[in-house]
């Protein structure tokens, strides 16, 4: 008798859209540091979407998860998604799979906790993301039934390529912004000091 796919293929295509998702939220975190489109991008909009993608991405990986253990390919129990090295599958790669998602799970979550855990804090966090690109793609790479696939590797490469680019943009061009150069606590003629402030201090710690 053979095993019902269905959930192998749903574990498949969650792990990558997930993926895809990641790639996407730390583009999106970078534009919104080096601002490449100028001011036809609006800040606050950028760190929304940020947002929103990045908790997308972790659903995802919810999605990715829990269908692995309704398989029957491979028996992965509940206890396997939280603790890295019990599923004996490609023992090493899944483990950094489960490692990146629950460290991507904290960097999501640190959003709405940015003011009780310190702005330094959030920020150290926040470069974190780097490490996370890396391990998802590692874990893809490495442990993905799909990596060689000729689709795949070209997903994989796009997102590498798109990272590294976007990232060596916003280390040659990132400059501080204009209201630090300002006198402390004096607005822009016309903007409220605590808004002006907000929005800067939130654009400026988005480093991913």
């Amino acid at each position: 008798m053979k095993t019902d796919p269905t959930f192998w293929l749903l574990a498949r295509a969650a792990g990558l859209t997930a993926y895809a998702l990641l790639t996407a939220s730390a583009l999106f975190g970078l534009i919104l540091r080096s601002r490449p489109f100028g001011k036809r991008v609006k800040a606050p909009t950028m760190l929304d979407l940020h947002r929103l993608i990045a908790l997308l991405a972790v659903t995802a990986l919810a999605v990715h998860g829990i269908a692995l253990t309704f398989d029957k390919t491979i028996h992965i129990d509940l206890l396997g998604l939280f603790v890295p090295g019990r599923i004996p599958y490609r023992h090493l790669w899944v483990g950094v799979g489960v490692v990146t998602a629950e460290l991507t799970a904290i960097v999501v979550v640190s959003f709405w906790v940015r003011k009780k855990i310190g702005m330094k804090n959030w920020r150290r966090l926040h470069w974190t993301t780097y490490a996370l690109f890396v391990g998802a793609t590692a874990h893809g790479l490495f442990s993905g039934s799909d990596s060689n696939q000729h689709w795949a590797q070209l997903l994989y490469l796009a997102a590498i390529g798109s990272v590294v680019l976007a990232t060596t943009w916003r280390f040659l061009t990132v400059r501080k912004p204009a209201g630090r150069a300002r006198t402390k606590g004096t607005p822009t003629k016309g903007t409220p000091a605590k808004v002006t402030g907000s929005v800067e201090s939130a654009v400026d710690s988005a480093t991913a």
